[in-house]
């Protein structure tokens, strides 16, 4: 698929036409196509605001046939921010899913290459989010370069209470280790539908977001971390499916809680 065609598919909503093989069969042309997206993207007036990283959760690899972390761009007409409860549309939006994250805001961009502390020293904040994943693959078969070509799976994000990071820890170390103790409990009108740690997610979300900054900084014309820039380090849970009408929360252990309902 050209990036006209994900861009159309992803507009709109609609599935990836059904093939004899892969969309994309490596990482380095999916990565190329994702980055084309981008520039047309921005083309169109939409602003990079940060970056999604999936696949973070060892968990749940073998359940969708992904064995590696992968990462996408958020936008400034795909992230919203709460207080701790609001409602959003999931029109146009392709299978959709949810996941509880933990989401990072940087003051500054780290030091190349980056230990825990520089990226301590980097970030602004931490919050509770829920990312609304989509896959344009029908039922959400797909290899990993697939994933990355389809826009890293991104839907929505939503950005709930921000914690300064030096309320949290005062140390790179200590932060990996609050986060990874860290559990979540993920409802759905009310029911209990899954729990997770923050240990899931590479170790911690902490672990997850070095990893990320690595793997950008390999990656061939990708853009370097800037100052405001969010990103949201994977789920704690599996990716549940949501539907019109249905009320999720999540009860974090060191984050604030997170509602949200659905139109």
């Amino acid at each position: 698929m050209k990036p006209r065609e994900i861009l159309d598919h992803n507009d709109s909503g609609d599935l990836w036409p059904v093939r004899d093989g892969p969309a994309f069969s490596d990482l380095q042309s999916a990565y190329g196509q994702a980055l084309a997206v981008r520039r047309l993207r921005i083309t169109r007036g939409e602003v990079p605001v940060g970056y999604k990283v999936g696949f973070t959760n060892r968990t749940i690899w073998s359940r969708y046939n992904v064995y590696a972390p992968i990462w996408g761009f958020v936008w400034n007409t795909t992230i919203s921010y709460c207080e701790g409860a609001t409602d959003m549309s999931l029109a146009r939006l392709c299978q959709p899913r949810i996941e509880p994250e933990a989401v990072f805001g940087f003051r500054a961009t780290p030091r190349n290459p980056a230990t825990l502390e520089d990226l301590l020293d980097a970030l602004d904040w931490v919050a509770p989010g829920f990312e609304i994943v989509q896959s344009h693959s029908p039922g959400w078969k797909f290899i990993a370069p697939e994933t990355v070509a389809d826009g890293g799976l991104h839907g929505r994000l939503l950005v709930g209470p921000k914690i300064p990071i030096a309320q949290l820890a005062g140390d790179g170390d200590q932060l990996h280790r609050i986060l990874a103790s860290a559990r979540v409990r993920l409802h759905r009108n009310g029911e209990l539908v899954d729990e997770g740690s923050g240990a899931n997610v590479l170790s911690s979300p902490l672990q997850a977001l070095m990893h990320f900054v690595t793997e950008l900084r390999s990656c061939p014309g990708a853009p370097d971390l800037a100052t405001n820039d969010v990103v949201t380090t994977g789920t704690w849970t599996d990716a549940w499916p949501v539907a019109a009408q249905e009320r999720w929360s999540a009860q974090f252990d060191a984050l604030p809680a997170l509602e949200i309902k659905f139109e």
